[in-house]
C-alpha cells in the first residue's frame, strides 16, 4: 500500500485524518488537540505546524505510521515517506518494544492513557525520553477502529 501524501495545501493538509485525530481524542478525554474554533483545512494546517508532536498509525498487524506533524518528523529525523513506510514499533529500540506493545494493548482496552513516558529513537540513533504523552484509539463516526495516535510536548535527549 502506498504511503499517504504529505500534508500540504494540495491535499488540504489531510483534513479528514486530522478530524479523526481530533474527534477521537475529544470523545475519550474531553480535551481538544488544537483550538476547537478551527475547522477543516485551517485546523489541519495548524496541527501540521504545531510545536508539539502528533503521530498516528494504522490497524495493520504490524501497524505503520500514517500521520506525523512537522514537529514529529523533525524529532524522529524522518521524511514523510520514510515515516509513513515505517512500522511504528521501530520508533522504540528493540529492548523497549515489549513495553510499547503492552502500552498499546492497554490503550486498545481502555480507549486512551495519559502521562505515558518512554524512550524513543530517531533515524540517526539519537535517543530521547518522552514524558506526559497521551495515547488514544482512533475511532471513526461509525465506530470503526482506525488505529492509534499519540501526542506529547515534552521530550529530553539522552545522549
Amino acid at each position: 500500500m502506498p504511503s499517504p501524501p504529505e500534508p500540504s495545501e494540495d491535499n488540504d493538509y489531510l483534513a479528514g485524518h486530522v478530524q479523526l485525530l481530533c474527534d477521537s481524542l475529544r470523545r475519550v478525554t474531553q480535551r481538544d488537540l488544537i483550538n476547537p474554533a478551527l475547522h477543516g483545512v485551517e485546523a489541519a494546517k495548524a496541527l501540521f505546524i504545531a510545536p508539539f508532536v502528533v503521530l498516528s498509525h494504522n490497524t495493520d498487524a504490524d501497524p505503520i505510521f500514517n500521520y506525523a506533524n512537522r514537529t514529529a518528523l523533525d524529532l524522529f529525523e524522518l521524511t514523510w515517506t520514510q515515516l509513513t513506510t515505517l512500522p511504528s514499533r521501530q520508533s522504540a529500540e528493540p529492548p523497549n518494544q515489549n513495553e510499547r506493545a503492552r502500552l498499546l494493548a492497554e490503550v486498545t482496552t481502555s480507549g486512551f492513557i495519559d502521562n505515558y513516558s518512554g524512550i524513543r529513537i530517531s533515524r540517526s540513533g539519537r535517543r530521547f525520553l518522552i514524558t506526559r504523552a497521551t495515547v488514544w484509539n482512533l475511532v471513526d463516526a461509525m465506530g470503526n477502529h482506525q488505529g492509534q495516535a499519540a501526542t506529547f510536548s515534552e521530550w529530553e535527549f539522552l545522549e
